[in-house]
């Protein structure tokens, strides 16, 4: 039995589990504030993932409850997020497969362990398309098991699943296969969400940051993976997940109708004072509708 422990536990967010979960419990409320008089024009049942950031709470936690609530925080205390999710992050280390699947076991946080979908990832696998079995890629990767409390503390017990993806390749038709194995293999099931995750751009000044956060978010709000590729790439734009983003978007686009949807934006200097040595945080959602749906589109 795999089990994958955790590594940022105590740096990203509290080791302790009654802690933990008064910090989630805060961002989520304080996130849900944030768009509490907003009307949101979102069909959802066409919603089909987020993106969210992966730094410390105090930093992005307010962008990833406001994101969070925005998404599932409505939904029934029996399914109060979608049962199967797979979660695809940037790889920050260097090691293992480009297109690395944590393949079976559990992850584990101070609030227990998560069960992995295994399932769900040797369909992916077995495709022969990119997608590998690799553990190496995701043993000190933070980006996914950051988000993971929020999700446990969300699901009130119900029952979950995970397909852990770690995105080693920027390579644009590497990324567009690989997108279409996920819109295939998630036509299979009823209720399941793509979980990007992504800090944005780094390190840089205030300003410098909001303008290329908002180069990098427009071809997101566009659906156009391809774009965002690009102009990360050309204009020096250090988003850590453009890559998982963009094989969200190539689902997305194989699926149907693509939509998105920016719901907050934020940078580190909010929280830490210092304008000079900047984080962006964005909290996005996104989806597709079936050809019958297309007059729901939000951008219609």
């Amino acid at each position: 039995m795999l089990i994958r422990n955790p590594v940022a536990a105590g740096r990203f967010y509290p080791d302790n589990a009654k802690t933990l979960l008064g910090e989630v419990q805060y961002w989520l409320t304080h996130g849900a504030a944030l768009h509490s008089t907003s009307q949101d024009t979102i069909n959802h049942a066409s919603l089909r993932g987020v993106m969210l950031p992966h730094a410390g709470y105090v930093f992005c936690g307010s962008v990833i409850g406001c994101t969070l609530a925005q998404a599932w925080g409505t939904r029934s205390q029996t399914a109060p997020v979608p049962m199967h999710m797979i979660f695809l992050c940037p790889n920050h280390t260097g090691m293992g497969h480009p297109l690395g699947i944590w393949p079976e076991g559990y992850w584990r946080t101070p609030l227990g362990d998560v069960p992995v979908d295994a399932l769900l990832a040797d369909a992916l696998i077995t495709k022969q398309i990119g997608f590998a079995a690799d553990t190496d890629s995701h043993l000190h990767e933070h980006s996914i098991e950051v988000l993971l409390p929020f999700f446990q503390f969300l699901s009130h017990g119900a029952p979950f699943y995970i397909t852990p993806v770690c995105i080693g390749t920027h390579t644009p038709s590497v990324l567009q296969t690989a997108g279409q194995a996920l819109a295939d293999v998630m036509q299979r099931y009823e209720d399941i969400a793509l979980i990007v995750s992504s800090d944005m751009n780094h390190y840089e000044d205030q300003q410098t940051t909001l303008h290329k956060d908002a180069r990098a978010l427009a071809p997101v709000l566009s659906c156009d993976a391809e774009g965002l590729l690009d102009i990360t790439q050309r204009e020096h734009i250090t988003m850590c997940g453009a890559a998982p983003m963009a094989l969200a978007l190539f689902a997305a686009r194989a699926a149907g109708n693509p939509w998105a949807k920016l719901d907050t934006h934020d940078t580190s200097a909010a929280a830490s004072g210092d304008a000079l040595h900047v984080v962006g945080y964005a909290g996005v959602r996104f989806g597709w509708n079936n050809e019958a749906d297309a007059s729901d589109h939000p951008h219609k």
